[in-house]
Protein backbone atom coordinates (compact mmCIF):
# COMPACT_ATOMS: atom_id res chain seq x y z
CA UNK A 1 0.00 0.00 0.00
CA UNK A 2 1.17 3.10 -0.73
CA UNK A 3 0.95 5.57 2.43
CA UNK A 4 0.75 8.70 0.70
CA UNK A 5 -3.11 7.88 -1.04
CA UNK A 6 -3.16 7.21 2.73
CA UNK A 7 -2.14 10.61 4.53
CA UNK A 8 -5.15 12.89 3.32
CA UNK A 9 -7.63 10.14 4.33
CA UNK A 10 -5.73 10.57 8.05
CA UNK A 11 -5.79 13.82 7.98
CA UNK A 12 -9.58 13.85 7.38
CA UNK A 13 -10.51 11.52 9.79
CA UNK A 14 -8.53 13.80 12.42
CA UNK A 15 -10.36 17.00 10.98
CA UNK A 16 -13.86 15.23 11.90
CA UNK A 17 -12.71 14.42 14.87
CA UNK A 18 -11.81 18.50 15.95
CA UNK A 19 -14.94 19.53 14.40
CA UNK A 20 -16.71 16.51 16.21
CA UNK A 21 -15.31 18.75 19.34
CA UNK A 22 -16.08 21.64 18.24
CA UNK A 23 -19.70 21.33 18.42
CA UNK A 24 -19.39 21.08 22.24
CA UNK A 25 -18.16 24.81 22.99
CA UNK A 26 -20.56 26.26 20.00
CA UNK A 27 -24.03 24.01 21.46
CA UNK A 28 -23.05 24.26 24.98
CA UNK A 29 -22.28 28.13 24.94
CA UNK A 30 -25.48 28.93 23.20
CA UNK A 31 -27.37 26.95 25.96
CA UNK A 32 -25.81 29.00 28.33
CA UNK A 33 -26.94 32.27 26.91
CA UNK A 34 -30.34 30.94 26.83
CA UNK A 35 -32.20 33.15 29.66
CA UNK A 36 -36.05 31.47 29.62
CA UNK A 37 -34.75 27.72 29.99
CA UNK A 38 -38.30 26.60 29.90
CA UNK A 39 -37.87 26.81 25.93
CA UNK A 40 -35.69 24.75 25.75
CA UNK A 41 -36.39 20.83 25.24
CA UNK A 42 -37.00 18.61 28.92
CA UNK A 43 -37.33 15.32 27.00
CA UNK A 44 -34.59 12.47 28.15
CA UNK A 45 -32.71 11.07 24.90
CA UNK A 46 -32.67 14.47 23.33
CA UNK A 47 -30.85 15.06 20.14
CA UNK A 48 -29.04 18.18 18.70
CA UNK A 49 -31.59 18.40 16.02
CA UNK A 50 -33.69 19.34 18.88
CA UNK A 51 -32.04 22.43 19.23
CA UNK A 52 -32.70 23.65 15.74
CA UNK A 53 -34.49 27.19 16.25
CA UNK A 54 -33.90 27.13 20.03
CA UNK A 55 -30.31 28.48 19.98
CA UNK A 56 -28.58 30.92 17.48
CA UNK A 57 -28.41 29.00 13.85
CA UNK A 58 -24.28 29.67 14.23
CA UNK A 59 -24.56 27.27 17.53
CA UNK A 60 -25.56 24.51 14.87
CA UNK A 61 -23.44 25.22 12.60
CA UNK A 62 -20.58 23.16 13.40
CA UNK A 63 -23.08 20.46 13.99
CA UNK A 64 -24.47 20.63 10.46
CA UNK A 65 -20.85 20.38 9.16
CA UNK A 66 -20.03 17.17 11.09
CA UNK A 67 -22.55 15.70 9.59
CA UNK A 68 -21.43 16.45 6.31
CA UNK A 69 -18.46 15.09 6.89
CA UNK A 70 -19.56 11.84 7.54
CA UNK A 71 -21.17 12.06 4.08
CA UNK A 72 -19.61 12.56 0.80
CA UNK A 73 -15.92 12.22 2.78
CA UNK A 74 -17.25 8.30 2.89
CA UNK A 75 -16.95 8.07 -0.82
CA UNK A 76 -13.28 9.48 -0.74
CA UNK A 77 -12.00 7.42 1.94
CA UNK A 78 -12.95 4.33 0.03
CA UNK A 79 -11.67 5.98 -3.06
CA UNK A 80 -8.59 6.63 -1.65
CA UNK A 81 -8.05 2.82 -0.10
CA UNK A 82 -9.16 1.67 -3.98
CA UNK A 83 -6.16 3.70 -5.04
CA UNK A 84 -3.51 2.99 -2.51
CA UNK A 85 -4.49 -0.81 -3.46
CA UNK A 86 -3.83 -0.31 -6.76
CA UNK A 87 -0.95 1.65 -6.82
CA UNK A 88 -1.47 5.63 -6.79
CA UNK A 89 -0.26 8.28 -9.23
CA UNK A 90 1.55 11.16 -8.03
CA UNK A 91 -1.79 12.83 -9.92
CA UNK A 92 -3.66 10.88 -7.48
CA UNK A 93 -2.38 11.66 -4.53
CA UNK A 94 -2.02 15.29 -5.45
CA UNK A 95 -6.05 15.15 -6.21
CA UNK A 96 -6.53 13.83 -2.83
CA UNK A 97 -4.72 16.52 -1.00
CA UNK A 98 -6.76 19.16 -3.00
CA UNK A 99 -9.78 17.30 -2.03
CA UNK A 100 -8.89 17.45 1.63
CA UNK A 101 -7.61 20.93 1.65
CA UNK A 102 -10.80 21.86 0.00
CA UNK A 103 -13.04 20.30 2.85
CA UNK A 104 -11.32 21.85 5.46
CA UNK A 105 -11.58 25.11 3.58
CA UNK A 106 -16.25 23.61 3.30
CA UNK A 107 -15.77 22.84 7.31
CA UNK A 108 -14.14 26.67 8.13
CA UNK A 109 -16.73 28.78 5.76
CA UNK A 110 -19.27 26.71 6.50
CA UNK A 111 -18.90 26.94 10.72
CA UNK A 112 -17.62 30.70 10.44
CA UNK A 113 -19.74 32.36 7.81
CA UNK A 114 -22.02 30.01 6.08
CA UNK A 115 -22.82 31.87 3.19
CA UNK A 116 -24.09 30.00 0.48
CA UNK A 117 -22.84 30.53 -2.44
CA UNK A 118 -18.91 30.37 -1.39
CA UNK A 119 -19.61 27.03 0.24
CA UNK A 120 -21.09 25.69 -2.19
CA UNK A 121 -18.18 26.25 -5.16
CA UNK A 122 -15.82 24.68 -2.37
CA UNK A 123 -18.20 21.77 -2.18
CA UNK A 124 -18.36 22.00 -6.16
CA UNK A 125 -14.72 21.95 -6.33
CA UNK A 126 -14.26 19.33 -4.09
CA UNK A 127 -16.88 17.08 -5.62
CA UNK A 128 -14.97 17.59 -9.37
CA UNK A 129 -11.44 16.35 -7.36
CA UNK A 130 -13.21 13.89 -5.95
CA UNK A 131 -15.42 12.76 -9.38
CA UNK A 132 -11.50 12.55 -10.72
CA UNK A 133 -10.40 10.27 -7.79
CA UNK A 134 -12.76 8.10 -8.53
CA UNK A 135 -12.77 7.98 -12.63
CA UNK A 136 -8.92 7.10 -11.76
CA UNK A 137 -9.56 4.68 -9.08
CA UNK A 138 -12.09 2.56 -11.88
CA UNK A 139 -9.11 2.69 -14.65
CA UNK A 140 -6.56 1.60 -12.31
CA UNK A 141 -8.81 -1.37 -11.38
CA UNK A 142 -10.68 -2.48 -14.14
CA UNK A 143 -7.82 -1.65 -16.66
CA UNK A 144 -5.30 -3.76 -14.01
CA UNK A 145 -2.70 -6.07 -15.37
CA UNK A 146 -3.64 -9.44 -13.81
CA UNK A 147 -0.25 -10.66 -14.35
CA UNK A 148 1.55 -8.19 -12.94
CA UNK A 149 2.86 -8.72 -9.42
Amino acid sequence: MQAQMLAPAAVLVVWTLIVMFWIIPARFGAIAKVTDKSTLPQKAGMRGADLEGLIPDKANWPAHNHTHLHEQPTLFYATALILAVAGPAALDVALAWIYVGLRVLHSLWQILVNTIPVRFALFLASSLALIVLAVRAVTATVFADPTAI
